[in-house]
Order: structure tokens, then C-alpha cells, then sequence
């Protein structure tokens, strides 16, 4: 079978933090199961939060005392990949037998990365992807992924991959990405504009597969009874806007504004092939003899240990 339904959530991080979070989650499993969606993505930062209009106390050249509390207090509502949030995903997945993407803010020691996990029915979590790079002050909070997460995982739904926010502006990343045989580009995010639905419809067809958009939807800093400089008072923070794009462009559903829901689709993969006969970004119409693209996906991390070599 080539034909599926999938679905993007379009919901917000709780003020109150990750566990009411996750609690709103859950109370979509009806919805998700009696949709039959294959794959449910869902927005960025979803777990863990995105404190839009937040500076974190810093300025250039120093950091102020609440800085490093506001901090403290966001590393303490981060998601640990063995935690319990993540294994009542897994729940919520087997349970409804959708494969789940889902926009965390992954908790590594002190370090936060902003990730997409990969949750599937039978393994639970399969692969996690993590930003490879955070956009303007994103840089103050989040560390950078390397290339060894930069994972396309077969569903039922799919060959599935994602780009999380701005790097579904970067060229060279969607190559790489359409290269691996990427069929449904999943983007959580934060982007609420118009340009941003551009771009997906761009993506679907530059790629030739389809896409699940998921934004998160947050009310406006006076309905959260707070300040956001140089926000308007009465905006919502992020209006939403999720959205489902088939492989020539075309939007299939949404986009959703300002109000949760899921947005679902069925879509045909043997589609895709259809699509690419004219054009193959990596394939026939690629010219390697001219272009190259090396991707290195080995690891990073800030410390290496290796075996101690003595002089023979």
C-alpha cells in the first residue's frame, strides 16, 4: 500500500510547563487514532517550551544574575531522552499506532538541544535529529547538532526525515536529506508567516515529496499576562499556521490558524515518482560533473577518549 493518511498537531507548550504539556497532548489520542494517521508531527520546542520574546538576562559583553535563574528554570523543564515524557509518547504511539515526530528540548548534561524525536509504534524511540543551527539568540540557550543525527527512518507512513524551523532554509542540508530518499519532510517549527508556507510548498517541490508543517500556537503576551519587547501587546506570540504540501506543491490541508487541531491528509507515496520524472534534484537532474556535495556524519562530541598508544 502506497496510500496513508498523516497528520500534523498544531498545539503550544503550557506556561505551566512540560507535564501539562504532554497531559494536552494526550488528550488528542482519540482524535489521532480515529483519523488513522500513520504519522502525526508535531510543532517545535513542543516539549520543554520556546520562550519567545525571553533574552535570558544576557547583553553583549555580560550576563545579568536572572539570566542564569531563567535558565535554570528552563534546563529544569527540559525532556530527557530516558525520561517519562518520552516513554508516554511511546505509549501514545503504540497506542494509536501513528509514529510520532515531536519537537523536544533535549536535556544533555547542561547543555539543551533543540531535537525531533522519532517515536515509532514498535521500537519506541528510533532516532532523534538534533538543530543543527539555532537561529539568532536560539545560540544563547541551544547547542549546535552535528551530522551524526541527521537521520531518514522508515514508518509505515514512509521514509520520514525532518528539518526543525530555519534549517529548512539551508540548501545544502536538504540535499543531503534528499538524497538519503527522504518521502515526507517533516517540519516542526515555530515560523508562523507567510513566507514560511512558502517555503514548504518550495520544499514539496523542489524535493519532490510530501510535507507535514506543524507550528506551535501560543496566545499573546497580554492573555499570558506577561511582556514581550517591541511584541505587540495584544498578537498571539505564534499564530499557528500547520500544513500538509503534496510532492508538486500543492497544499493538501491547512494551514490552521490560531486554534489548535490536528490537520490530516491522505496521501499517496507513489506519487512521488510520478513527480520526479521531470525533475530529480539528486538524480537526473543533479549534474555531479559540475556539483559535489560531501556530508560528514561523524559525531562531535566536546570530548573524545581513545585508547592510550605507547611508543614501541
Amino acid at each position: 500500500m502506497t496510500k496513508t493518511t498523516v497528520a500534523a498537531l498544531q498545539i503550544g507548550s503550557h506556561p505551566d510547563g512540560k507535564a501539562t504539556t504532554l497531559d494536552a497532548i494526550q488528550s488528542f489520542e482519540r482524535s489521532i487514532a480515529e483519523s488513522g494517521a500513520a504519522l502525526v508531527v508535531m510543532p517545535e520546542a513542543l516539549l520543554g517550551g520556546y520562550p519567545k520574546g525571553s533574552g535570558f538576562g544576557t547583553r553583549l559583553g555580560y550576563r545579568m544574575p536572572e539570566g542564569r535563574e531563567a535558565f535554570a528554570a528552563y534546563h529544569a523543564n527540559a525532556v530527557d531522552l530516558d525520561g517519562p515524557e518520552v516513554e508516554a509518547l511511546a505509549g501514545l504511539s503504540r497506542r494509536t499506532g501513528a509514529t510520532i515526530v515531536i519537537g523536544v528540548i533535549e536535556r544533555a548534561g547542561a547543555t539543551l538541544y533543540c531535537t525531533a524525536l522519532f517515536i515509532d509504534p514498535d521500537r519506541g524511540l528510533a532516532a532523534k535529529h538534533r538543530k543543527l543551527m539555532p537561529t539568532g539568540t536560539e545560540r544563547l540557550i541551544w547547542g549546535q547538532g552535528d551530522g551524526s543525527t541527521m537521520p531518514v527512518v522508515e514508518s509505515r507512513a514512509g521514509r520520514i526525515g525532518a528539518a526543525i524551523c530555519w534549517e529548512n532554509h539551508m540548501p545544502l542540508f536538504r540535499t543531503a536529506m534528499y538524497a538519503k530518499g527522504v518521502e515526507i519532510w517533516c517540519a516542526p517549527t515555530v515560523d508562523e508567516r507567510d513566507v514560511w508556507r512558502a517555503s514548504m510548498r518550495h520544499i514539496a517541490h523542489e524535493g519532490r515529496c510530501f510535507v507535514v508543517s506543524a507550528c506551535q500556537v501560543q496566545p499573546s503576551p497580554a492573555a499570558l499576562g506577561r511582556e514581550a519587547e517591541g511584541w505587540p501587546a495584544d498578537r498571539p506570540l505564534i499564530r499557528g499556521g500547520s500544513m500538509i504540501v503534496g510532492p508538486l506543491g500543492d497544499v493538501l490541508a491547512g494551514p490552521l490558524e490560531h486554534e489548535t487541531g490536528l490537520v490530516t491528509a491522505e496521501i499517496d507515496t507513489g506519487d512521488i515518482v510520478r513527480a520526479r520524472y521531470d525533475f530529480d534534484a539528486v538524480g537526473h537532474y543533479s549534474r555531479p560533473d559540475i556539483f559535489r556535495l560531501q556530508v560528514d556524519e561523524t559525531p562531535r562530541p566536546g570530548v573524545a577518549f581513545a585508547p592510550f598508544q605507547r611508543d614501541a
